[in-house]
């Protein structure tokens, strides 16, 4: 499902992902090159110059890995469905996306979980709880659960003279 097949839902989840790629990229880009101009520099660094890059990382993957399903970036492998009937298509694919967004939710809860043991292992030297890395990937299945469940809805919503229509292009290279 594109980007704009999401409505106002996904142009929001869009959105924040993009927020948080852009400050993820350029918070760790600042460090890490303040940081090695630092070693040139002065022969010395900033101590916590690693902990930042590595708590930030998890946020930007998971950024990222909501915008390509956002996107419909992902590897798919389509000869099945395509065999299929065009009503039995769009009827598997809504139950299929309902197991995505089910498995999806079941992820964020067990993530949510987490958090509270997770809270208590801090960084060495920032004394960052960890529960900051683990937030961003329940909050990503959670975004994830809610674009399938309107893939879902998309797809039952879909006249069956439509369904004979769709074809699985390959989304054009974003860069």
């Amino acid at each position: 499902m594109q980007a704009g097949q999401h409505g106002l839902v996904g142009r929001a989840i869009g959105s924040i992902c993009r927020l948080v790629l852009w400050l993820s990229t350029t918070v760790i880009f600042g460090i890490l090159v303040a940081n090695t101009i630092l070693r040139y520099a002065t022969g010395s660094s900033l101590k916590w110059a690693n902990e930042i890059p590595e708590l930030l990382f998890p946020w930007l993957v998971m950024a990222g890995v909501v915008l390509a399903a956002l996107q419909n970036a992902h590897i798919a492998t389509t000869f099945l469905m395509d065999a299929l009937p065009a009503k039995t298509r769009r009827a598997l694919t809504g139950a299929a996306w309902l197991v995505v967004a089910a498995l999806y939710a079941t992820l964020s809860w067990a993530t949510f979980q987490m958090l509270e043991i997770v809270h208590d292992e801090k960084s060495p030297i920032l004394q960052i709880p960890g529960s900051i890395t683990y937030a961003c990937v329940m909050g990503g299945m959670l975004m994830l659960a809610v674009l399938a469940i309107q893939s879902a809805y998309e797809s039952w919503r879909m006249p069956v003279s439509e369904a004979k229509k769709v074809t699985h292009q390959t989304p054009a290279a974003h860069w």
